[in-house]
């Protein structure tokens, strides 16, 4: 296994929450890239944090980047899985291309099932969108895996798109994604 280059190995702290500077998925070892904060006015939902195997500050950039990635949540407020159901659908229909959205349509029924079954996700949670090649998205909660993977790299870098994309969530959580400042 290679050596973790110095600059990756500092941890992040956001909003009283401690980012690991490295994380392993499907095998694979991952650097933190950056951390956000998702709030609307004064109110702060949840921090996140993205795992890549090379650091990038462009959405083209991890796009491009193959292998496994991580989107860790550390959730700030008590929120009903429905909330999330429905942003993570607007978030994806606002950075899907039209093509894309039929292809993806089973799958966000299947993985929105998955959120639903959660009912409430309370805060101090800890929710991963892992990516790993070949088997697909992984959702868990609390290090507990939910349901079955959802099939497709392609799912995954739409859902991806949602936080760091076009039409992000929210624009200072996007750039603390990518590792600039806000």
């Amino acid at each position: 296994m290679a050596a973790v280059p110095v600059w990756a190995r500092a941890q992040m702290r956001i909003e009283g929450q401690t980012f690991a500077p490295t994380a392993r998925v499907a095998g694979a070892s991952l650097v933190l890239n950056g951390v956000g904060l998702r709030a609307v006015a004064w109110f702060k939902g949840f921090t996140a944090g993205l795992y890549l195997q090379n650091k990038a500050s462009t959405v083209e950039q991890v796009q491009a980047l193959p292998g496994a990635k991580r989107l860790e949540m550390r959730m700030l407020q008590e929120v009903a899985a429905a909330e999330f159901v429905k942003a993570f659908r607007k978030g994806m229909e606002r950075n899907a291309a039209d093509t894309e959205l039929p292809r993806l349509a089973e799958r966000m029924v299947l993985f929105e099932n998955l959120v639903n079954a959660v009912g409430t996700v309370r805060k101090g949670d800890r929710i991963n969108l892992d990516l790993e090649p070949g088997r697909g998205t992984l959702f868990s909660v609390n290090g507990t895996l939910r349901g079955e993977a959802i099939a497709g790299d392609d799912f995954y870098a739409v859902l991806l798109r949602s936080f760091i994309g076009e039409h992000p969530f929210d624009n200072k959580l996007k750039a603390g994604l990518l590792g600039q400042r806000a």
